[in-house]
């Protein structure tokens, strides 16, 4: 009987290989066109992985005759750089404000898209719709150096803002200098840049909502709040863990591009993060083997935190990314 359900098993294993084969030969065109992405993902993504060995290692650039054969050459020290990282005081400040910075964001900007959305989608005048949701749309293309300009031509000391607040008797607020407000600076730039972004997509997560439940609710006597709260934010609540859990796993992560381009020395006490450190270490002082050492600590981290948030919404939520 054994023996029977090995064979009947192996000829399953045959003939899934055989279809899965004829499939392959009928559709080979969407394969060749996998090539490119799988190419990408080869050189820039999985090759690269050898140069964590590098926050194990005494590595030096001058070991070798090329970056490679440094790797390769530098001496094994095991977990030395990850004590010295744990130890640093700089470690610590920068850890707090990554995640205070970060929570700030999830804090303040995670429900602005979600009523945005809403908000879009009971508008009924479609011209004013489009108009207001391109409005909210467009920042989301400017790099963060040309956002850095606007905001600074606005926010400066000798800018609009500031002229304003002087010419009223009240006292210059230096928005790019001052510690306490500068994390505020952060928060309200990027919910300004890309809110729009997140805006969108919950909009698309509204237009698969099916048509009738709202037909059923209003015949049913439900305001439009209790459509909204019922309907729109049910047939949503999907999306919306689908997008907590990416913000939870990224919490490490706080916008490299965006505190590099506006902070400056007065401000690194609160604004300078793991990003901007491993930068500043790692290529501004030539620590490789730290900053390296640092970027994994993250990446790890931030895999446990998705995996961890996916689990609670699981068991929560009953609904999750996988």
């Amino acid at each position: 009987m054994k023996m029977f359900a090995l064979k009947s098993k192996a000829e399953n294993e045959i003939q899934m290989h055989s279809q899965l084969g004829a499939y392959m030969r009928e559709h080979y065109l969407m394969y060749i066109m996998l090539i490119p992405g799988l190419f990408f993902l080869i050189v820039y993504k999985f090759l690269p992985l050898y140069g964590i060995t590098i926050a194990f290692k005494d590595y030096s650039i001058f070991a070798g005759n090329n970056p490679l054969d440094a790797i390769a050459k530098s001496e094994w020290v095991g977990l030395q750089h990850f004590e010295r990282l744990f130890a640093s005081s700089s470690f610590i400040k920068v850890l707090l404000n990554t995640l205070i910075i970060n929570a700030y964001k999830i804090l303040f900007l995670f429900p602005i898209p979600i009523i945005c959305a809403i908000l879009l989608n009971e508008i009924r005048n479609k011209v004013y719709r489009k108009l207001a949701q391109t409005a909210i749309y467009v920042p989301y293309f400017f790099s963060w150096v040309v956002t850095f300009g606007i905001f600074y031509s606005l926010m400066g000391t000798y800018g609009i803002v500031n002229t304003g607040l002087s010419a009223l008797g009240f006292e210059r607020i230096s928005f790019f200098s001052d510690t306490n407000v500068f994390r505020g600076l952060l928060v309200f730039t990027e919910g300004w840049k890309e809110v729009g972004w997140n805006t969108v997509i919950y909009l698309a997560a509204i237009t698969g909502i099916d048509i009738s439940l709202y037909e059923a609710a209003r015949v049913d006597g439900a305001s439009k709040l209790r459509q909204i709260w019922h309907i729109t934010l049910t047939g949503m609540s999907s999306t919306i863990v689908l997008m907590l859990i990416l913000k939870v796993g990224y919490i490490l992560d706080t916008g490299f591009e965006q505190i590099l381009v506006f902070y400056n020395a007065t401000v690194y006490d609160v604004a300078d993060v793991i990003q901007t450190y491993v930068y500043r270490m790692g290529l501004g002082q030539s620590d490789f083997a730290l900053g390296t050492a640092l970027g994994l600590f993250n990446s790890v981290v931030a895999f446990i935190l998705i995996v961890g948030a996916n689990t609670v919404c699981k068991k929560l939520l009953h609904r999750s990314i996988w």
